[in-house]
């Protein structure tokens, strides 16, 4: 069977053909550039969704840092509140003491032959000051009211305990 077509036909056949293959070539190139923005877009979320994962880690992670900087937090506040106490009793019994140091309860009087030569805070002031004007260290006497001593003016040097406030 053999057809036969006009000229007019032919050439609006051959017309609607070029059409169709440009509309296919414009087609498959949106196609293509449909295909690499999805790839784009599929890439960039991936690339957020690791980001928000990074970020979730690293928010839990502080959320725990703070935690536990707060627990050290108080427990420094409490170890504080208790230093101050401590340094408050401290300044106490420091200011006790200093008021019981002052307030000596004897002076010990250094005797050369039963004559005074000096006074001294403690016995070893009194010692060290004989020794430095040439005492020997050994066969000191200490007069008491207990009991019987040499005279004063027989003994060379002698330390004499004498309560402060009255007599002993």
């Amino acid at each position: 069977m053999i057809a036969v077509v006009r000229a007019r036909t032919l050439n609006a056949l051959r017309t609607s053909l070029a059409e169709a293959r440009e509309a296919a070539t414009a087609a498959r190139i949106e196609v293509e550039q449909h295909k690499w923005a999805s790839e784009l877009a599929t890439d960039s979320a991936i690339r957020a969704e690791t980001a928000l994962e990074k970020l979730q880690t690293t928010a839990l992670q502080r959320a725990v840092d703070v935690a536990h900087l707060e627990g050290e937090l108080e427990t420094l506040r409490a170890q504080s509140l208790l230093d101050t106490e401590d340094r408050q009793a401290l300044r106490t019994l420091l200011r006790i003491t200093r008021k019981q140091a002052n307030r000596a309860a004897y002076v010990y009087v250094l005797l050369r032959f039963g004559e005074v030569h000096s006074v001294h805070t403690t016995r070893d002031e009194a010692e060290i000051a004989a020794e430095a004007e040439g005492a020997s260290r050994e066969g000191w006497v200490t007069h008491s009211t207990h009991g019987t001593a040499p005279a004063a003016a027989e003994v060379s040097w002698c330390i004499r305990p004498v309560q402060l406030g009255g007599t002993p």
